[in-house]
């Protein structure tokens, strides 16, 4: 089922629009905290965004280009400045589609439906896990933080992904080691040592310090 996430201060308007797509088969959600968005957005992970320009706090391009520091996730604008430069602006922020206000709801639909279409293999979702402030993408193996994106090998990206996958718990070198054998990655113990210090030192080159945790004899956690 496709999550779509409604960034709109008017809450007569998010609420019906909720309603309307919910009626319609999706799971709807409206943004809760003006002031971070790019939270609500990473805790919901949405396949499609619809996005006010006249929001508290920050204005929709703003959150438009958080949301594209770390997804490609579908972006359409709502506003009543429907002059051809806020176009212009919406699309450049990296929107998808603009919808002045008043809409005809039926017409939001279809334009949220072939977005969807086009955007998504229906037998894949995106994924996002975040930690302190570092998203990772799992739909394209990205790590991203501060607005810039680390660049990772695909070892020092299995290894991330198995421990945020179990934020809060100790993971043991066996484990990971086991992982990146399922991805045909035969490393040894001492390969896995040079991985975990080199992806260390990736995340604490971005400001990321003791992001990962050794456990003494146990293994690794992102606490």
């Amino acid at each position: 089922m496709h999550r779509i996430l409604i960034v709109e201060d008017d809450v007569l308007i998010a609420e019906t629009i909720k309603k309307h797509l919910e009626g319609w088969g999706y799971t709807a959600s409206c943004a809760a905290d003006f002031s971070d968005v790019l939270a609500d957005f990473i805790a919901f992970d949405p396949h499609l965004v619809l996005l006010d320009i006249g929001l508290p706090f920050f204005n929709g391009y703003h959150w438009c280009r958080q949301i594209r520091g770390v997804s490609k996730v579908p972006v359409i604008f709502l506003s009543s400045a429907s002059e051809n430069m806020n176009i212009v602006m919406a699309m450049n922020m990296g929107g998808d589609d603009f919808i002045a206000k008043p809409f005809d709801l039926n017409v939001l639909t279809a334009k949220i439906q072939a977005l969807l279409r086009r955007a998504y293999d229906f037998s894949v979702s995106s994924q996002l896990m975040a930690h302190r402030g570092a998203v990772l993408n799992t739909s394209d193996a990205t790590l991203t933080y501060g607005g810039n994106k680390l660049e990772l090998t695909k070892n020092e990206y299995r290894i991330l992904q198995l421990l945020m996958e179990n934020r809060g718990k100790t993971v043991s070198r066996d484990a990971i080691m086991a992982r990146l054998w399922e991805n045909d990655s035969f490393v040894d113990d001492n390969a896995l040592t040079v991985s975990i210090t080199r992806l260390r030192r990736k995340l604490e080159g971005a400001g990321l310090d003791n992001f990962i945790e050794t456990r003494k004899g146990l293994g690794y956690i992102i606490a």
